[in-house]
């Protein structure tokens, strides 16, 4: 009955029916005691111990729900009707009251501690608000269906920040409310309310409300009601009914004029006539109302109203403007661009652009606006960014490759030079170790891993082959060689070789004639660098013939390379390489005295050692037989014939 934006169909008939009786509308379902109406709502409070299933039926029987408590302001409206409530108690208990409202949980639906209402919601619907009022923490659970209700303190006065606190529990059974459910609050919602009546004389108005309440004090009247009015002594039954009914648009009158319970007798002196501003007497005991500058008076002879309708301010949100229209009896309210009328034609709402795809690529809808954005890898072609152009990652400074990039449309990818292999991120090159490669070393002997590349070298004893990779066994003759074996390198492989040995420079034999001195390998390349290898605890320097080293690591070897091969060519050439070899040659020298050194110092220390275990032993406790020495036994032999034995067979 009750339902916002329509008057009951048999509000007419019921009407009919208490104007015949004389009787007043007495609602038939549980006594309600206490009801407060402001905006468009009212609410109503009950002592009823019903379950909340019970309860939220018995607010919908009447075209209502239980209440919601959406805001601060919501809050306080129910405080008051709770105080209403208590008031009319006879013997008030000072003890914690609850009462249900529409806050629930249904069963399966878990608790959420990330959200205002903990994964509760409103029995009437709506959506999930922001002000909370919990008086403790939620119990995690899913299992069972769970209820709100508010917790009221009779000891307590109602303060505007002492507002009743929300209580979560089980929503009980038939006949088992729960513990200290006294009752429940209801709440229904309309298209207006009319102003209460004003009496120009002695008298008393009832309103009876469409959801069953009757009530004396109300500060706004829903729309739909009717008010019993009973002028001086006349009895109830003698009273006028009125009702509230809408006008025009968004205006709710009554649907009696003039000014209620008037006499002569009081004239403006009593509730000023009941006028809305201006009370006028005229000389015969009657009156009138008026209104002040800028007003009017409607059509209910006692109300004024601006002349300006926007006065009032009747366009809800900041973006509608309120538009007057002519003759100032009504208005409009206008919507900027990018707005709409919303469908109470009182409010804006937001049009959204992008559902005519203005952009190029992507349209983010903005209040009253849009705007367009590129997808990541383009970027705007002009000011009103209707066409999106795409981003040359590789231009020069701005590459996030580290060595090759190739723009895409939107994107890019980088790649690598030979020997080097894309990272995880997908910019950086790492170095490929071809020396540990899966299917095993390229070289045939050592092999040496580079910045992009590799080399190859030989054991001592060994060369390195016109391919770079592999070796072979070096032949060394009884006299020197006069010429170094040439090497050559396969094109487009990639390694290193030994370099050969330099020739020699030629000698004059003991005649004073030139001859050529023969011609032997260096140390330094028969060992293929190994002792400066040990001696140096570093790689050995190889030298690289050109064309055989790995493109990528040519730059960085030029230097070492060109000085070893510079001091290899050296050693034979003359003094400068005589030295040299006479270097290698004390060095050897040395490290054998190194050796015979240590093996003297370890024969003098088991020496040394063996002393202490004879002093050891001779410490020992000796026995009698310890200063005699055992003679080596010896095997028995046979006697030596005795001579002077007489000859057998003759008598002595």
């Amino acid at each position: 009955m009750a339902t916002s934006g329509s008057s009951s169909p048999s509000l007419g008939p019921l009407l009919l029916l208490l104007l015949l009786s004389g009787q007043p509308w007495v609602g038939t379902g549980v006594h309600m005691e206490a009801v407060v109406c402001a905006g468009t709502a009212c609410y109503t409070a009950h002592w009823s111990k019903l379950s909340a299933a019970e309860a939220q039926e018995n607010c919908t029987s009447n075209g209502g729900n239980l209440a919601t408590v959406k805001s601060e302001e919501e809050a306080q409206l129910i405080q008051q009707v709770l105080a209403q409530l208590l008031r009319s108690e006879v013997s008030p208990a000072m003890r914690t009251r609850k009462f249900w409202i529409g806050l629930q949980r249904e069963k399966g639906k878990c608790y959420d501690s990330s959200l205002p209402l903990k994964g509760f919601s409103w029995v009437g619907g709506g959506e999930d608000t922001l002000y909370t009022n919990w008086h403790k923490e939620l119990k995690s659970s899913c299992i069972s269906k769970r209820c709100v209700s508010l917790m009221l303190d009779p000891s307590m006065p109602p303060l505007a920040n002492r507002l009743p606190k929300w209580s979560e529990s089980p929503c009980g059974t038939s006949g088992s409310p729960g513990s200290n459910i006294e009752g429940f609050v209801c709440k229904f919602n309309f298209q207006g309310m009319c102003r209460p009546l004003a009496l120009g004389g002695p008298g008393q108005v009832s309103y009876i409300t469409p959801f069953q309440v009757t009530s004396s004090s109300l500060e706004a009247v829903p729309f739909g009601s009717m008010a019993n009015v009973v002028c001086g002594n006349r009895t109830e039954s003698q009273g006028d009914y009125l009702l509230c009914k809408e006008k025009g648009l968004q205006v709710f009158q009554w649907n009696k004029l003039g000014p209620l319970c008037v006499s002569p007798e009081y004239g403006c002196g009593f509730n000023n006539g009941g006028c809305h501003q201006e009370c006028f007497e005229g000389g015969d005991g009657s009156f009138r109302c008026g209104c002040r500058p800028g007003f009017r008076l409607l059509d209910d002879l006692v109300t004024c109203t601006s002349r300006n309708p926007c006065s009032s301010n009747p366009c809800t949100g900041e973006e509608a403007t309120c538009v007057p229209e002519p003759h100032g009896k009504s208005y409009v309210c206008h919507c900027p661009h990018g707005y709409r009328q919303d469908s109470s034609q009182r409010g804006c709402v937001d049009v959204d652009e992008c559902q005519d795809s203005p952009c190029a690529q992507k349209c983010v809808n903005t209040p009253g606006s849009y705007r367009c954005e590129c997808w990541v890898g383009y970027e705007p072609g002009g000011p009103g960014q209707e066409v999106c152009l795409d981003v040359d990652e590789c231009a020069p400074g701005r590459s996030p490759c580290a060595q090759g990039c190739t723009n895409t449309d939107g994107s890019f990818h980088c790649s690598c030079e030979e020997g080097y292999l894309l990272g995880e991120d997908g910019t950086q090159c790492q170095d490929v170790d071809e020396c540990a490669s899966p299917g095993g070393s390229p070289c045939d002997g050592l092999c040496f891993n580079i910045p992009g590349s590799f080399r190859c070298g030989c054991l001592p004893g060994r060369e390195m082959a016109p391919d770079g990779v592999s070796c072979l066994m070096v032949a060394v003759s009884p006299g020197l060689s006069s010429e170094p074996p040439q090497q050559e390198t396969e094109p487009g492989r990639e390694g290193s070789t030994v370099a050969p040995a330099p020739e020699s420079n030629a000698t004059r034999g003991p005649e004073g004639t030139s001859q050529a001195a023969p011609k032997a390998r260096s140390p330094l390349l028969l060992l293929n660098h190994s002792t400066t290898w040990a001696a140096s605890g570093g790689l050995p320097d190889f030298q690289l013939e050109p064309g055989i080293q790995h493109t990528t690591a040519a730059a960085s070897l030029d230097t070492s390379i060109g000085a070893d091969s510079v001091a290899t060519q050296s050693i034979d050439g003359g003094a400068e390489g005589q030295k040299l070899l006479l270097f290698y040659i004390l060095g050897t020298v040395v490290a054998i005295a190194l050796l015979l050194a240590l093996a003297l110092g370890l024969l003098v220390y088991r020496k040394r050692r063996a002393r202490k275990e004879e002093m050891k032993e001779k410490k020992k406790p000796q026995s009698a037989a310890d200063g005699y020495s055992w003679v080596p036994e010896r095997a028995e032999s046979r006697a030596t014939e005795n001579p002077y034995s007489p000859t057998p067979g003759t008598d002595c």
